[in-house]
C-alpha cells in the first residue's frame, strides 16, 4: 500500500461568515492528517471554498456586488480559519480558480464520453438551501427538514442530466463490499436505503440566462454546470488532476470528512460520477453530526450562533480544539453552549492539564530533576509506550476515545503525585523525590507527544519547557 494519505473536508458555500460547525469539521480533519504524519505518512490536506451556484449569486445580487468581488470577500474570511484554528492543511482550493474549471470541464467531458449527459426539459422541486433537487419522500409538509423556514421552488425547463440511475447495482456492491466504506455504520445503512429506493437521474445544469454565476458547460454557452457537479470535481483537481497525473496518482483516492447533510452527495452521487469518468472510487467517506446550540439549530434568527472566532479569541485556539475533538460528539449531533465550553475548559484545562503541568515543571526546576529523555521517534516506534495506541484512535476517527485515555493519564499523574507527595519528601528523601519526578516529567513528555494531533501549540510549549528545563507560561488561565 502506499505510504501516502490524501484527506480533504467538503468545501463550504461563502454565503454566510464561518460557524462552529465547519470549524468542527475542519479541525476533525486536521487531527486526522497530524496523527498520520506522526504515524510516518505523507499527507495531503485539502480544504477550500465552495464559490458558484445560485445562494451566492443571490447573495450577491442582494449585496448589489459583483459575484467575484463577493466570493473573494469571503473567501478570504474563511482562510482566517488557518491560523485561528491551526490547521494544517497544505491546499486551500477554490472552486473559482481557473485550474479547477479546466478540470470540472474536462471531467464533464469524460462523463459525457461514457454516455451518461443527455438533456431533457423537467419540473422538479427544488431546494435552494441545499441546493438540491427534492422527491416528495424527502419532504415534510412539502419543505426540505433541512431548510423548513424556506419555501420550495418549482423549476421547469431542459437542463442537462446526470444518469445516476445507471449506478444503482454498482454502488450496493460498492457498499456490500466495503462495509467501512462509510463511516459510521449507521450513515452506510443510510446512504444504502437511500440507494436501493431507486435512483432518479439528476440535473447538473442551469441556464446561464436565469442563473450565469458557475463554470460554462463546454461545448454550450448556454448553460452552466450545477453547483455540486463542479465542486466535487475538487477533490481531483486540488491534486492535478488532469493537468498533473503524476500528482494525482501518488494522492488518490482520498478521505472525505463531511457533514451528514453532504451524505447523498459524497457517498453516492459522486462516486457514481467517478465510476462514470472512469476512475478510482473514494477510499473512505466520514459524517459527523451537527452541532446544535440550547437544543436548537443554529441561525442568525434564533440568535444562538456561535463564532469560532470569539471562543479562539477568548479561550485560545487549543481550548476549542480540545472542546471540538472531546467534548462533542464525533458521529451524533451535540449540543454547545456557552455555559457548557466555560465548565470543559475551567476543569479539563486550566483545573487540569494546566494545573498538572504547572505543579511537575515547578518541582522539575527547583529540585533540578533533568531525566533522559527518549526521542520522539523512539517514543513512537515503541508499541509499549500507548502513544501508538492514541494515534490508531485518532486515525480511525475516535477522537473522543483518544482524548479520554490521554486525560485518564493526565488524571493518574494527578493521583501519582498525591500519592507519593515528591514536595513533601524532598525534605526527607530528597533522592526518593527526585525519582518520582523523574517518572512524572517523562510520563509528561509522552503525554505531549499524545497531544500533538489534538493541541499541537499546547504539546510544543510542554515540550520546550522539558527540553529546555525551565517553568513555562501558565497553558490555560481559568475563567
Amino acid at each position: 500500500m502506499k505510504d501516502t494519505f490524501y484527506i480533504t473536508t467538503t468545501l463550504p458555500y461563502v454565503n454566510a461568515d464561518p460557524h462552529i460547525g465547519f470549524a468542527l469539521e475542519l479541525v476533525q480533519t486536521d487531527i486526522i492528517a497530524r496523527a498520520q504524519r506522526l504515524s510516518g505518512k505523507d499527507v495531503f490536506f485539502n480544504t477550500g471554498t465552495d464559490e458558484h451556484g445560485q445562494k451566492i449569486y443571490q447573495k450577491a445580487q442582494e449585496e448589489r456586488k459583483d459575484p467575484q468581488a463577493y466570493v473573494d470577500e469571503f473567501a478570504a474570511r474563511f482562510g482566517l480559519l488557518k491560523e485561528a484554528l491551526n490547521v494544517s492543511y497544505d491546499s486551500f482550493s477554490r472552486t473559482t480558480d481557473p485550474a479547477h474549471i479546466a478540470s470540472a470541464q474536462e471531467f464533464w467531458r469524460k462523463c459525457d464520453a461514457a454516455g451518461d449527459i443527455y438533456k431533457k426539459n423537467y419540473k422538479v422541486k427544488y431546494c435552494v438551501g441545499c441546493e438540491l433537487e427534492k422527491t416528495d419522500s424527502e419532504l415534510e409538509d412539502d419543505r426540505c427538514p433541512l431548510h423548513p423556514d424556506k419555501e420550495l421552488e418549482i423549476r421547469e425547463e431542459e437542463n442537462y442530466f446526470f444518469r445516476f440511475s445507471k449506478y444503482q447495482d454498482k454502488l450496493l456492491a460498492l457498499y456490500k463490499e466495503n462495509l467501512d466504506f462509510v463511516v459510521p455504520d449507521m450513515r452506510l445503512r443510510e446512504i444504502t436505503k437511500f440507494v436501493e429506493r431507486g435512483l432518479q437521474d439528476f440535473s447538473i445544469s442551469r441556464l446561464k440566462a436565469k442563473m450565469p454565476w458557475g463554470v460554462p458547460v463546454p461545448g454550450d454557452p448556454d448553460h452552466i454546470m450545477y453547483v455540486w457537479f463542479d465542486a466535487l470535481v475538487n477533490y481531483i483537481s486540488a491534486i492535478g488532476w488532469p493537468s498533473d497525473m503524476e500528482k494525482f496518482e501518488k494522492w488518490w483516492p482520498v478521505v472525505q470528512v463531511a457533514g451528514k447533510d453532504n451524505l447523498r452527495q459524497q457517498a453516492a452521487m459522486w462516486q457514481a460520477m467517478l465510476m462514470s469518468a472512469g476512475l478510482l472510487l473514494s477510499r473512505q467517506i466520514i459524517i459527523h453530526g451537527f452541532i446544535t446550540s440550547g437544543g436548537k439549530k443554529m441561525s442568525k434568527s434564533a440568535g444562538n450562533v456561535i463564532n469560532p472566532f470569539d471562543l479562539v479569541e477568548e479561550y485560545g485556539t487549543d481550548a476549542l480544539r480540545y472542546f471540538l475533538a472531546r467534548e462533542v460528539n464525533p458521529f451524533e449531533d451535540s449540543d454547545v453552549t456557552m455555559e457548557r465550553f466555560k465548565e470543559a475548559y475551567n476543569a479539563n484545562l486550566a483545573n487540569g492539564l494546566g494545573n498538572l503541568v504547572s505543579r511537575i515543571m515547578k518541582m522539575v526546576t527547583s529540585y533540578d530533576v533533568r531525566p533522559e529523555l527518549p526521542s520522539e521517534e523512539d517514543v513512537l516506534a515503541d508499541d509499549q509506550t500507548g502513544v501508538k495506541d492514541i494515534l490508531n484512535e485518532l486515525s480511525n476517527f475516535s477522537f473522543q476515545k483518544a482524548a479520554d485515555g490521554i486525560w485518564a493519564e493526565i488524571g493518574n499523574m494527578d493521583f501519582f503525585i498525591q500519592s507519593t507527595q515528591p514536595f513533601k519528601l524532598i525534605k526527607t528523601d530528597e533522592k526518593k523525590a527526585k525519582e518520582y519526578v523523574e517518572v512524572l516529567v517523562i510520563k509528561l513528555w509522552y503525554v505531549a507527544i499524545m497531544l500533538t494531533p489534538l493541541l499541537p501549540t499546547t504539546a510544543e510549549k510542554i515540550k520546550s519547557a522539558i527540553k529546555n528545563h525551565e517553568m513555562p507560561e501558565p497553558l490555560f488561565m481559568r475563567k
